[in-house]
C-alpha cells in the first residue's frame, strides 16, 4: 500500500514550462503566420536570434537596417501579408525609421522588433541607447516597449492585429535585453487588450445607398481611387462597380493596377504628373466618388479650385481620413471591398455618352507621349519597351523622381500589387530593396526596378543581398546623370541654375559585376529591345544602365499651388497626338 507522502507526490501538479522572452518572440511571430522575415544582428538582440537560428523561419540579411526595412515593405505590398523586420538598438533601430516613415504613408502592414538596452539601464546613455518609441512615434502606427516578459506574447499578437486591420501600418516593439532573457510561460491563446482599437468595417447601410442613389442621378461622374483599394483587396468590386454603372475610374500613384489600365473605362493617373485628360475629367465632373484616397496635394493642386462642381462621396476606413483635407458630401466609413461590392447592388446601368464622347475626346487630343522619332534614348521608350516585352506582366518597383513619374505613365498596369512605389513620403534608394522584397514574395515573378541613377545610388549595395539569395532581379537604370526632378524644378522655376544636382556616376556595369551580378551598358537607342531581351533572360541580378537624354522632363506638369487645369507642357502633347 502507497504511503500518504506519495501518494501527496504522485498528485501533485507538474511544474509550468517556462520559456525565455526571446522564445517566446519567435513562437509568436510563427505563430502569427510569419515564415520570411529581414533584419540585422547586433549586440541586445542577439538572444532572440540564437532562437532564431532553428526556427523555421527564411531571414534575409540586408546591407543596411533601411535596405532591410523596404525589403520587408515591399514584401508586405506584393503579398498582401505583414513584412517583419529586426534590428537591433540605437544605430539599428535609428536605420529603420525612413523605411517606417515610407510605410507609415503608404499604410503597409509592418512590424519592427528592435532590441534595446537593459530596463535598468534605459535613459543613462548606454551603450547604443536610443529612444527608439519616441524617436518612431510620428512614423508608426503604434509602437511599445515591452518591460514584463509577461505581457510579451500578447503585445507581439496585438502588434500584428494593429499592423494588419483598419488602416494598416507599421508597428514597433521595442525589446530590451533581459526580458529577452527573462522566463515565464507561454500561451498561444493569450486575449488581446485593445479596447479602444475597434475598425469599422461595414459602412452604414443608409450612407451606402445615399452614394449609389448619387451615383444613379450624375451625369458625370468620376471613380478617383487610392492605394486604400490594394490594401483592401478590392480590385474585383472596383471592377464590378464601374462596369456596372459604367464609371471612368481614375487612379493615385498608389492605387496603378487597381484597375486595368488597358480598360475603355480607365483614365490613368491623376494629379501633379497625371494625364490631361484625367485632370479634365475631375475639374468637369459632377461627382466624385472618392475611394480609399486622402486627397494629397500631389492630387489635388490647388485645394480651393479642386474639382469645383463635384458632390464628392468618400469612402474610407479610417474616419480621421474623411473630410481631412476636402469636405465630403456623402462619408463612408468601412472597408471598401465591401462597401464597393455593396454599392454595385445598388446603382444602376447608365451609358453616359456624352461624358465618354467627351472624356475620347480629351484622350485624342491630350495622349501621353514624347518625340519618338528621337535618336537618343528617351526613358519613356525605354519604360514602353519593357512593358511590351514583359507583356504588361511584371512586379514594377521604382525609385522616385522622374523614373518614378515616367513608369506611372507609360507602364500599363493590369492588376493589384503589381506597381511597388514610394507614394506619400517619396523615398529615394526604394526601388532595388522593394524589388528584392517583392521578389522574395513573389519567387515565379518577374520583377523589375525602374530607377533613377541617383536613386539607385543610395542602396544599390543591396544588389549584393540578390546576389547572396540568387534573387533574379532585373533593374533599370534611366541615367541622365542629374536628380532628375531636381534638375527640372530648377530648370522651369529656378532659371536653369543647376545647383548642386549633378553628381559624377559609377560605371554601373562593371559595379554590378563586383557585386556578382550581370552588368550591360546601353547608349544607344537601336540596342534597348534587345538589352531588356537580355536582362529578361537572365536567371541572375541583372542591371542594364540606360544612358537616356540628360535634360528630358515629365510632362504633364501642375506646378505647385495651380489648379489641376492648370497643366505645362499640354503643347507638347498636343503636337504628339
Amino acid at each position: 500500500m502507497k504511503s500518504d507522502s506519495s501518494q501527496s507526490a504522485g498528485s501533485a501538479e507538474k511544474s509550468p514550462i517556462l520559456r525565455t522572452g526571446a522564445e517566446i518572440a519567435v513562437q509568436s511571430l510563427i505563430d502569427a503566420g510569419v515564415d520570411t522575415m529581414f533584419g540585422y544582428p547586433g549586440g541586445v538582440i542577439l538572444p532572440f536570434f540564437d532562437k532564431l537560428y532553428d526556427a523555421p523561419i527564411r531571414f534575409i540579411i540586408p546591407r543596411h537596417e533601411q535596405g532591410g526595412a523596404h525589403m520587408a515593405d515591399g514584401y508586405a505590398r506584393a503579398s498582401g501579408k505583414v513584412g517583419v523586420i529586426v534590428a537591433t538598438s540605437g544605430p539599428g533601430a535609428c536605420n529603420l525609421v525612413t523605411g517606417l516613415g515610407t510605410a507609415m504613408m503608404d499604410s503597409i502592414p509592418m512590424v519592427a522588433i528592435t532590441g534595446q538596452v537593459r530596463t535598468d539601464l534605459i535613459g543613462n546613455d548606454a551603450f547604443q541607447e536610443a529612444d527608439t518609441t519616441g524617436i518612431t512615434r510620428p512614423v508608426t502606427k503604434y509602437n511599445c516597449i515591452v518591460k514584463d516578459v509577461k505581457d510579451l506574447a500578447r503585445t507581439i499578437k496585438e502588434a500584428f492585429f494593429i499592423a494588419s486591420t483598419g488602416r494598416p501600418g507599421p508597428v514597433v516593439v521595442d525589446l530590451p535585453v533581459d526580458v529577452q532573457v527573462a522566463k515565464t510561460e507561454y500561451d498561444a491563446g493569450v486575449e488581446m487588450r485593445l479596447p479602444g482599437y475597434k475598425p469599422k468595417l461595414k459602412g452604414h447601410h443608409r450612407q451606402i445607398e445615399m452614394a449609389a442613389e448619387a451615383i444613379n442621378k450624375s451625369e458625370k461622374p468620376v471613380l478617383y481611387v487610392g492605394g486604400g483599394i490594394i490594401s483592401a483587396n478590392a480590385g474585383e468590386e472596383l471592377r464590378a462597380l464601374a462596369k456596372k454603372a459604367h464609371l471612368p475610374v481614375t487612379m493615385t500613384l498608389l492605387a496603378l493596377g487597381g484597375y486595368d489600365q488597358n480598360e475603355a473605362e480607365s483614365l490613368d493617373m491623376l494629379g501633379m504628373h497625371g494625364t490631361a485628360y484625367a485632370n479634365y475629367a475631375v475639374q468637369e465632373c459632377d461627382l466624385l466618388i472618392a475611394v480609399g484616397a486622402r486627397f494629397d496635394d500631389r492630387v489635388t493642386g490647388k485645394l480651393k479650385a479642386f474639382a469645383p462642381h463635384a458632390k464628392v462621396i468618400h469612402v474610407d476606413i479610417d474616419p480621421a481620413s474623411i473630410a481631412k483635407n476636402v469636405r465630403a458630401d456623402i462619408p463612408v466609413v468601412g472597408d471598401a471591398k465591401y462597401i464597393l461590392g455593396e454599392m454595385a447592388k445598388m446603382v444602376e446601368h447608365r451609358e453616359r455618352k456624352e461624358w465618354f464622347t467627351k472624356i475620347a475626346q480629351w484622350k485624342k487630343k491630350y495622349p501621353m507621349g514624347y518625340d519618338r522619332k528621337s535618336t537618343n534614348i528617351k526613358p519613356q521608350y525605354v519604360i514602353e519597351q519593357v512593358c511590351e516585352l514583359t507583356g504588361g506582366d511584371a512586379i514594377v518597383t521604382t525609385g522616385v523622381g522622374q523614373n518614378q513619374m515616367w513608369t506611372a505613365q507609360f507602364y500599363r498596369f493590369k492588376r493589384p500589387r503589381q506597381f511597388i512605389t514610394s507614394g506619400g513620403l517619396g523615398t529615394m534608394g526604394y526601388g532595388l530593396p522593394a524589388a528584392i522584397g517583392a521578389q522574395i514574395a513573389m519567387p515565379e515573378a518577374t520583377v523589375v526596378d525602374i530607377d533613377g541613377d541617383h536613386s539607385f545610388n543610395m542602396t544599390l549595395t543591396e544588389l549584393r543581398t540578390a546576389v547572396q539569395y540568387e534573387l533574379p532581379i532585373k533593374v533599370c537604370i534611366l541615367n541622365n546623370g542629374y536628380m532628375g526632378m531636381v534638375r527640372q524644378w530648377q530648370e522651369l522655376f529656378y532659371n536653369k541654375r543647376y545647383s548642386k544636382s549633378y553628381l559624377a556616376n559609377p560605371d554601373y556595369a562593371k559595379v554590378a559585376e563586383a557585386l556578382g551580378a550581370v552588368g550591360i551598358t546601353v547608349e544607344k537607342k537601336a540596342d534597348v529591345p534587345k538589352a531588356i531581351k537580355k536582362m529578361l533572360g537572365e536567371k541572375m541580378p541583372c542591371v542594364v544602365d540606360f544612358h537616356v537624354e540628360r535634360e528630358e522632363n515629365v510632362w504633364p506638369m501642375v506646378p505647385s499651388g495651380k489648379s489641376l487645369h492648370e497643366m505645362d507642357g499640354l503643347d507638347l502633347l498636343e503636337s504628339m497626338a
